[in-house]
């Protein structure tokens, strides 16, 4: 029986003893033993009432019965409420089990009264919950790898150097590997930490001019796009939104970045500042399929399916512009570009 009818029942019995409450007086009266001062014994059929003069005892046995009436009703109406809640209370078993261990269990109850529509909040929540669980997982097995392949490339060099007698040509090419090697660790370990940071959300936020940003930032990348072959072309119009300059900045620099880097020789990279979107990047490069597209923005997920031929990169640059985004209460999406590549859209609010 669903809660609502419990409830329902409950409160017909509680009508229907409040509608018999002056009847049982009545009855109490008659019967039982009190008239002005008089005791009077119940009627036989066929005569009077017997009367006697009423004892002390006699009295108190009136407010000692309405007094047991009271408490009756009392106890009968937590029972009742008891019953009502008892299915509330069946849920607490299947919840208080769940745990990272079974973030699969759903309690699934039938129908579509208020407990069902309880109970299908608590499984969607648990969807999300489980969802946000095995992301976490699969971001510290993803770092790991990571982090794995650099430290065991380092120490084959090092192995390598200790093993035999290097030339000095021999010892440069080893200490350059290594070097490089070294900043590709530095790279991943500051891209841990800002997406950290940001996914954090913001400490203060204070008016920012956006174009100012974006015109920093691509003419700190001018020499970069030259040497990839890559045409930068900017629109900025003039823009504010609120929030932290250092992680706006970071945010622009990680989509410029990856348009140049992912771009063709002789392609172009377009970026616009605007109103809605505030912020486009549109760059020309390999064609992207768009069922890939929303996985990029996971953390060390990249379009080709190895770790190591990516230039360099450690995958988290979509994954912090997406958590910056989200820290200022923005919304970032992407599509394929018309002739390959990818667009890059940023909302935020004014």
């Amino acid at each position: 029986m669903t809660p609502r009818r419990r409830i329902l029942l409950v409160g017909v019995l509680a009508l229907l003893v409040g509608y018999l409450r002056p009847s049982l007086e009545k009855w109490l009266l008659t019967t039982a033993w009190l008239r002005g001062r008089e005791f009077c014994d119940p009627p036989l059929p066929g005569s009077g009432l017997v009367c006697q003069p009423a004892r002390d005892l006699d009295v108190a046995l009136y407010p000692l019965i309405m007094l047991a009436v009271l408490v009756g009703a009392v106890v009968a109406i937590w029972a009742g409420a008891v019953w009502c809640l008892r299915p509330v209370r069946d849920l607490a078993e299947p919840i208080a089990h769940v745990g990272p261990q079974n973030l699969g269990h759903r309690i699934r109850r039938p129908g579509r009264d208020e407990l069902a529509r309880l109970t299908g909040a608590i499984d969607e929540m648990m969807e999300r919950i489980s969802a946000g669980y095995e992301g976490q997982r699969r971001f510290a097995a993803n770092a790991s790898h990571e982090l794995r392949t650099p430290l065991a490339v380092q120490r084959t060099l090092i192995e390598i150097g200790m093993a035999r007698t290097l030339t000095g040509e021999q010892m440069e090419l080893l200490t350059a590997q290594l070097l490089q090697t070294n900043e590709r660790n530095e790279r991943l370990i500051e891209g841990l930490l800002t997406l950290s940071e940001s996914d954090q959300g913001l400490r203060s936020r204070t008016p920012q001019r956006l174009d100012e940003i974006v015109a920093g930032v691509l003419a700190s990348y001018q020499d970069r796009a030259r040497e990839a072959g890559v045409t930068i072309d900017s629109h900025l119009t003039p823009r504010v939104a609120a929030g932290e300059r250092v992680l706006l900045e970071r945010l622009v620099s990680n989509l410029v970045e990856n348009a140049i880097k992912y771009n063709r020789p002789g392609g172009t990279l377009t970026v616009a500042v605007g109103g809605t979107p505030a912020l486009t990047v549109v760059n020309t490069g390999q064609v992207v399929p768009a069922e890939a597209v929303a996985g990029l923005f996971e953390p060390f997920r990249r379009l080709a399916a190895d770790r190591t031929g990516h230039g360099g990169g450690a995958g988290l640059g979509l994954a912090i512009a997406r958590s910056i985004t989200q820290a200022h209460d923005g919304i970032i999406a992407a599509r394929p570009a018309e002739y390959g590549g990818l667009r890059v859209e940023v909302r935020l609010p004014h």
